[in-house]
């Protein structure tokens, strides 16, 4: 009688086991093509899910910048990049000269609760990561 509860027991475990696997994978599939957004339109986003930022200064971003870029310099991230990026899940890409300041711009947002920010590096990395041309 044990031995037939505890086959029994087991059964239940790897049917729920189960149903819970396959319900999350139906859920990653749904959530990945149903619910992504795609009718946004706000410029420097790659797709429409990613954001970039250059958070240099304007003399810089006026000497070159990435096409699809936005400006906002470092130190205005913390008043106005709830303007520029409302959805704290959303893929955001920082650059500047160097990298410094975007790791600066990062931490700032990281700070606010932001939670899919990626410090690009420099001018020149950003181009090369995101594949987007540098123009003037």
């Amino acid at each position: 009688m044990k031995q037939s509860l505890n086959g029994s027991l087991y059964r239940a475990i790897i049917l729920i086991t189960a149903l819970l696997a396959i319900t999350f994978f139906i859920s990653n599939i749904f959530s990945s093509t149903l619910f992504s957004s795609t009718s946004t339109t706000t410029a420097g986003m790659i797709g429409d899910q990613s954001v970039i930022i250059d958070v240099r200064t304007l003399e810089e971003w006026n000497a070159g910048h990435l096409a699809t870029a936005q400006h906002l310099p470092l130190d205005q991230v913390t008043v106005s990049i709830e303007t520029l990026v409302a959805d704290k899940n959303q893929q955001v890409y920082l650059y500047c000269r160097s990298g410094n300041r975007s790791g600066q711009a990062k931490i700032i947002m990281d700070s606010l609760g932001y939670t899919n920010v990626t410090n690009a590096g420099g001018l020149g990395n950003a181009s090369e990561l995101l594949s987007i041309e540098i123009i003037q």
